[in-house]
């Protein structure tokens, strides 16, 4: 049996569940730790919700606490506690060390801790995917009507993430990846790549999305809120052509676009201690327009 950790928000949950699916058509019995959501009190309970639960489709197990206490090896049972100090620790750990790691295909009974964002690990199961992540419907009749119209356009999304960007802990990570450039230069391929393309615009900071993506056959989608926001990726995936940003979250709306002929465009780096190589994140995203903070195409 593999357990895999699941934590972070939606696009992050949903790399996780996507694993499992993987790891599952691989022959593998694979159970998710929900622990952090349910169980987990202070600095170890996430502060989001489980919102995979919120979905309709996805299919997982669930591991037990005593699972989770035998892979983890950190029962407080006398006879545990004696053979660790006599023996050591049992660590079943597998952390995520690199971008793609194939080997975790051959792994068994192990605890795999990581986001597992690689595009490589999904492309064959994509079809999958795409048809078991499914959002309930949603109650606000603005959202069935741009959908509408999206069918009807040549409907390009641009995902703009700036609040939590913008701290002190994960301004140093993410800051200064998607820039002016970046975001005009995507804007530019999609224009002269597209005819008559029309721009839907979600960000969560709508004041700045409202100043600075202001052009002709430019939308803000500023409706979804809290628990609604989620319908802000159905909305991504819904559109033909993909901008985003360096968020799990876009990436998502770009991966569960079902169009035939859709064109994805991410930055190069997701964020700034990533050391994966040019050459290797082409590789590992290979129907991907990758650009980097300049504007350039890779």
């Amino acid at each position: 049996m593999i357990i895999i950790h699941v934590m972070g928000g939606l696009g992050n949950q949903l790399y996780q569940y996507a694993l499992s699916e993987k790891l599952k058509s691989l022959g593998k019995t694979v159970k998710l730790d929900l622990y952090a959501y349910r169980q987990a009190q202070g600095e170890e309970r996430e502060w989001r919700e489980l919102e995979l639960a919120w979905l309709e489709g996805p299919e997982y197990e669930v591991c037990t606490m005593q699972e989770r206490t035998d892979f983890l090896d950190n029962s407080m049972k006398l006879p545990d506690r004696v053979r660790r100090k006599l023996f050591g620790r049992k660590n079943r750990t597998v952390e995520e060390t690199k971008d793609y790691m194939p080997e975790l295909y051959e792994m068994d009974d192990v605890y795999l801790y990581g986001f597992w964002g690689c595009d490589r690990y999904y492309v064959d199961i994509l079809p999958l995917l795409q048809e078991k992540i499914r959002f309930p419907k949603s109650s606000n009749p603005l959202n069935e009507r741009t959908i509408a119209h999206m069918e009807q356009e040549q409907s390009v999304s641009i995902h703009i993430r700036r609040k939590d960007y913008l701290t002190v802990a994960d301004g140093r990570r993410y800051m200064g990846i998607c820039t002016d450039a970046y975001y005009a230069s995507a804007v530019h391929y999609i224009r002269n790549h597209i005819e008559n393309p029309v721009f839907y615009i979600f960000s969560d900071d709508i004041a700045y999305a409202r100043a600075h993506f202001a052009d002709e056959n430019m939308h803000i989608v500023d409706w979804n809120t809290g628990r609604e926001s989620m319908y802000d990726m159905e909305l991504m995936s819904r559109c033909k052509y993909n901008i985003c940003a360096n968020s799990t979250f876009s990436i998502w709306g770009a991966r569960l676009n079902r169009y035939p002929r859709k064109l994805m465009i991410r930055p190069l780096h997701h964020d700034n201690y990533e050391t994966t190589s040019v050459m290797e994140i082409k590789r590992n995203w290979q129907d991907w327009i990758l650009m980097d903070s300049d504007g350039k195409v890779l």
